[in-house]
């Protein structure tokens, strides 16, 4: 996936990610609204470390395409 892909995936989970919010805000949430919710944040930590994985990999005069997806533990650990 190279970094057009992965940003368009942040850009497809954001918009989910609103709409969800969206609903919430209304008290329309299902309970399987806010599964998706917790759902799609794990899966944008994960694209936003594979991006900045690439990223620092290029910068380094590496292969970006030698990225990978961490595992939702890895991601999810980060502090801030």
């Amino acid at each position: 996936m190279d970094d057009a892909n992965v940003l368009a995936r942040i850009g497809e989970l954001a918009d989910e990610e609103h709409r969800i919010f969206e609903k919430e805000g209304r008290e329309e949430a299902s309970d399987a609204d806010r599964q998706r919710l917790s759902e799609i944040g794990v899966t944008l930590d994960q694209c936003w470390d594979l991006l900045h994985q690439r990223r620092a990999r290029r910068s380094a005069g590496m292969d970006p395409d030698d990225a990978e997806v961490r595992d939702p533990s890895t991601v999810e650990g980060y502090i801030g």
